[in-house]
Formats: C-alpha cells, structure tokens, sequence
C-alpha cells in the first residue's frame, strides 16, 4: 500500500512586539526556503512605514513577503480581508513548493486565519461614517463605552484606540441584535489542510520592555513626525492613524503632548500592548513557547531543529 502524502507544513511565528519575530523568519525562510506572510494590522497599509516596523527593502529582498502594503491608509481592513488574503497566500506558495511562514503579533488576524470567522452581517457604510464622525468629534474613549455597553466581553479584548475593530464590533452587535462575541463562536471554519508549527517568542520581561522603548525613541528619531504629517496631509485622521506611535505622533502635531511626552507615551503604548499579547497568545494551542528573542542564536538553533523535524 502506497503511504499517504503528507499535509504540507504551514509555520507561524508569534509573539509581542519587539519579540524578534522579522530575524526569525528571515532566517527561517533563507534556511528552509520559505517566504513570509505578515499577519499585522498595521502593515498592510501602505505608507506607514516606520511606525510599523515593517521588514526593510533588504530584508524584503532576502526572503519574499506577502500581505505588506496592499491597502490604503483611508481604508477599512477587517480581520475577514485578512484571512482571505492570507489563505490565498499560504496556498499560492505552497503551490511554488516554498514553505509558508505566518509571523506577525497581530492575534485577531492569527484567530481569523487559523480558526476562521462568523459569517457576520454585511458592512453598513451609513453606521461606519457615523461612528468615525463620533470618535473623531468626541475621541475614541467615548466610543470604546459604547461598545462596552453593547457587548463587554469584546470591549475587553478591544483596546480603546482601535477603532476600526471597535466600530466593526458596534456594527455586528447592532446588525445581528446579539454581543459580537457570542457571534464569534458560531459557524466558523478553520483552516485545514496543514500541519501546523506554532513557534512563540516570549523573551525575559525587562529586556523586552528594554527592547520597546529603545524601538519607540528610533522610530521618532527615523522621522515618524515626518511621516505622520505627510499621511495626514493625504488621507486625513484615517484609522490606521489611531495605531500606536502614529497616535503619539498626531497628538504632537496638534501640541496636546510634548515630543518627549509623545515617546513615552509610545513606548508606555507598546508595552502595554505587548501584556495584552501574551494573554492572547497563551490561548493558542500547541505553541513551542522559547524563552528569548528572535535573534538569539540559541533560540534560531531551538527553532531550526523543530522545522527540521517537522519536515522530516
């Protein structure tokens, strides 16, 4: 009897920002002939380069990407975009006979990918243009309680400055009369047809949060200011301006915070940010957590020989 073909090998890299999960990959991709699907929600959109932390032309080059600059700064991208996208990315290289590689820290993007989505009501532009009037008439605190009311299981997954979510949330509450989050656990399809190698980067906390702030002071000293107002300039307070950083930048820019203040509060932001996503990370079945970061030699030589034996 002929053996049966094994399912192709689908890897994800996960972890908190400043984690390095791009060294990873890159490394990984270079070794083992993979490319890199972004899952972040920041870098899909084009223009926000430093803030995002995206790979550089470099590294680009290195390793071939996906999922990196393919929507407009003044567009609304959902975590459903995402894992279409994504999917038809996974099974295009796999297609190439290369390896997939997912990496990115976005949870609600991984979530979608992996274990698939609610068929939720249609998008209502009406609401959407009422709601972002709202968070930017009276700030987006006032509408993170709003959704807080409706539906506090995702207010507590949903940080206040997201708005694009936190409007998606309002928007399927009131659209389907139920709490989103009760939506989110039915009728969903997760991905199949992959082996899947989780990998997880959890480095000692202080160097991290070390990590973070040196990133969050470079990426003002690269010209974030510079970027922020050029973005403005063209597209207006668009959602993806409400991301960390970009946030801090637009409040300079309006003299509500000093620049010391602004990377502060930026680096305060990551940090934060970076709690969250391991709450939501550990929640992941299956993840080979390695203590230290992507470019750790230790870590690559851990990593190395679990892709290896997943190969074999």
């Amino acid at each position: 009897m002929i053996p049966p073909t094994p399912l192709p090998l689908l890897i994800v890299i996960l972890g908190p920002t400043g984690s390095g999960k791009t060294a990873l990959s890159i490394s990984l991709g270079e070794k083992f002939a993979g490319e890199i699907v972004s899952c972040d929600s920041v870098a899909v959109y084009r223009g926000l380069e430093i803030g995002s932390a995206k790979p550089s032309a470099i590294e680009r080059q290195r390793v071939p990407h996906h999922l990196l600059d393919i929507v407009a700064p003044d567009a609304f991208y959902t975590a459903g975009n995402y894992s279409r996208d994504a999917r038809s990315a996974i099974s295009s290289i796999i297609g190439r006979g290369k390896l997939p590689i997912v990496t990115g820290g976005t949870g609600l993007y991984l979530r979608a990918l992996l274990q698939g989505l609610f068929p939720g009501p249609q998008r209502s532009q009406a609401l959407r243009d009422r709601l972002m009037k709202r968070a930017e008439r009276r700030g987006p605190a006032r509408l993170h309680r709003i959704l807080e009311r409706l539906d506090p299981v995702s207010a507590a997954r949903i940080h206040v400055n997201d708005v694009a979510k936190v409007i998606r949330a309002i928007e399927v509450t009131l659209s389907s009369s139920r709490p989103m989050s009760e939506a989110w656990n039915e009728g969903r399809a997760g991905l199949t047809g992959y082996r899947i190698l989780r990998i997880g980067l959890e480095p000692p906390r202080p160097l991290l949060y070390e990590r973070i702030n040196e990133r969050a002071r470079a990426m003002f000293s690269q010209g974030l200011v510079e970027e922020t107002r050029e973005l403005l300039v063209r597209y207006g307070q668009s959602p993806a301006l409400a991301s960390l950083g970009y946030r801090q930048a637009v409040e300079y820019l309006r003299g509500l915070l000093t620049l010391e203040q602004a990377i502060e509060v930026a680096s305060q932001g990551h940090r934060n940010y970076a709690k969250r996503q391991l709450t939501w990370f550990r929640r992941e079945p299956e993840v080979h957590w390695l203590r230290g970061f992507g470019d750790d030699p230790a870590v690559y030589l851990e990593v190395n020989r679990l892709v290896s034996a997943a190969k074999s």
